[in-house]
C-alpha cells in the first residue's frame, strides 16, 4: 500500500508499504478515507522528537471504512465508518476507567522508554514515534487499530469526511483546552496561536461562555479568520506589546485564563524568544517556551494557564515565581479525545460547530511531501491539510 514515511529532517517521502493486517483479536484494520497533517507533525518533521526511524508511516488524524475486524470485536462490523482517536486506549485500566485515556497504561509497548524521559508513560500514539509505541500511522492508505472496541467512533453516513475527520485529534483538543480554562459566563480567554487547535480552542471557549476572547497570533490570515467573530480581538505580537494589550482590554486585571496553544516551537521576535532560539540550536534546550513565559506573566491573579501546545522535554527561565505569586492553576496533557468524541459528534450534528472553516488545502497523498514544507513555513495562506488516500 501507499504510505507517508518519515525519512529524517525535513525529509517524509511516499513510500510502497506493506498491507496491515489483524494481528489480535482486538483489532481492526481500516481503510482510510481522509487523513490530514497536524501541527504536531510537524515536530517529527522539524526533528524534536526523539526515537523516529526512517520508514515510520506518520499521521494521527484519520477515518475511514472497517475492512477486517478481530475475532475479540463486538461493537463494530466490517463496512462501518469509523473516527479514530489518535491516542489508543485499553478501556480497562485506573486510567482509561477514569476517562483520562491519553494516560492509558497498557496500550504503549515501549513504555520503558517514555518512563525514562518523563517517570510515567502516556498511552501509545498512532504515528508519533517508538517512544509512544511506534503504531504506524494514518497517513497511509489502511491502518491497524488495536483495542478497536474502546477507540472508534461510528459515524452516521449523513456526514461527510470532512465534517467529522477532526474528532480524531484538534476538535476534541480545543474543546480541552477551553474546558481546562473552567470558564465562567463573562470570561475573557487569551489564544495564543491561531493555528488549527487554537482556532477551536477560539470557537469553544465561547461556547462554553467567554464573553471575549482575544487570539495573538503572527500570521496574518490566521488573524483574520479568528477575527471574523466579532466576539474576537487579535492582536499581532510583532505590532504592539501583548503585555500592555493585554491589561488594557481587562481592564488592568489581566486575562480570566490563557491558552498556550503554540507548544515548544514559538516563533518571535522578542529577546526571549531569540535567546530560545540560540538555545535550541546550540542542543542546549529542546523547547522554546516564550509564549509560555507571556502566558504566565499575563494571566490575571488566580487565573488558569492551559496548555494544549505540545511539549517535548526540558525548558528554559520558566517565570515559576510569577505562576507561584499570581496563584495559577495549569492544566495540561495530552487530549482525552475519547471522552469528547461522542458529545462533539452531537455538536456537529446540531450545527453547533462547523469543523470545515478551518481547512485551506486538499490533496492526495502523492502530494504530502510538498504540502509538509508548505503547512510548516505557512505559505500560500495554508492552516490544514487534508488529504484523501
Amino acid at each position: 500500500m501507499k504510505a507517508i514515511t518519515w525519512q529524517g529532517r525535513h525529509r517524509v517521502d511516499v513510500s510502497s508499504v506493506d498491507t496491515p493486517d489483524i494481528v489480535n483479536d482486538s483489532d481492526i484494520v481500516v481503510e482510510v478515507t481522509a487523513t490530514a497533517i497536524c501541527g504536531s507533525d510537524l515536530h517529527l518533521y522539524d526533528g524534536f522528537i526523539p526515537t523516529m526511524q526512517k520508514g515510520d508511516i506518520l499521521g494521527h488524524e484519520f477515518m475511514g471504512r472497517v475492512v477486517a475486524k478481530g475475532r475479540g470485536i463486538t461493537e463494530l462490523e466490517v463496512g462501518d465508518r469509523v473516527v479514530v482517536p489518535f491516542n489508543i486506549a485499553c478501556g480497562k485500566c485506573y486510567f482509561c476507567e477514569q476517562t483520562l485515556t491519553s494516560l492509558c497504561d497498557n496500550s504503549n509497548p515501549n513504555a520503558a522508554v517514555a518512563e525514562k524521559l518523563y517517570g510515567h508513560s502516556g498511552s501509545g500514539l498512532f504515528g508519533y514515534s517508538h517512544m509512544l509505541g511506534g503504531y504506524p500511522g494514518g497517513q497511509a492508505e489502511y491502518v491497524r487499530v488495536p483495542y478497536a472496541d474502546v477507540g472508534p467512533l461510528k459515524i452516521p453516513d449523513e456526514l461527510d469526511d470532512e465534517r467529522v475527520l477532526f474528532l480524531s485529534d484538534i476538535l476534541p483538543t480545543g474543546y480541552m483546552a477551553a474546558e481546562n480554562c473552567q470558564i465562567r459566563r463573562g470570561d475573557i480567554v487569551a489564544v495564543w496561536g491561531c493555528g488549527p487547535v487554537g482556532q477551536f480552542a477560539i470557537k469553544c471557549a465561547l461556547l462554553l461562555g467567554a464573553k471575549q476572547v482575544i487570539a495573538i497570533d503572527r500570521i496574518p490570515f490566521r488573524l483574520e479568520l479568528a477575527g471574523k467573530d466579532e466576539r474576537v480581538t487579535a492582536l499581532h505580537p510583532d505590532k504592539t506589546d501583548v503585555q500592555e494589550a493585554l491589561l488594557e482590554l481587562t481592564g488592568g486585571r489581566g486575562p480570566d485564563s490563557c491558552i498556550d496553544a503554540v507548544g515548544m516551537e514559538a516563533h518571535g521576535t522578542t529577546f526571549g524568544a531569540l535567546y530560545d532560539q540560540a538555545k535550541t540550536a546550540a542542543f542546549l534546550a529542546t523547547d522554546r517556551p516564550h509564549v509560555l513565559r507571556q502566558a504566565i506573566q499575563a494571566c490575571r491573579k488566580g487565573g488558569t494557564v492551559s496548555i494544549p501546545g505540545v511539549y517535548g522535554g526540558l525548558i528554559d527561565k520558566l517565570p515559576l515565581g510569577a505562576a507561584f505569586a499570581k496563584g495559577l492553576t495549569f492544566r495540561m496533557g495530552q487530549t482525552h479525545v475519547h471522552r469528547y468524541m461522542p458529545l462533539l459528534l452531537d455538536m456537529i450534528r446540531e450545527g453547533k460547530i462547523d469543523p470545515r472553516f478551518i481547512i485551506t488545502h486538499r490533496a492526495s497523498l502523492d502530494e504530502a511531501p510538498e504540502l509538509y514544507e508548505t503547512f510548516r513555513t505557512k505559505t500560500d495562506d495554508c492552516l490544514k491539510v487534508v488529504m484523501t488516500p
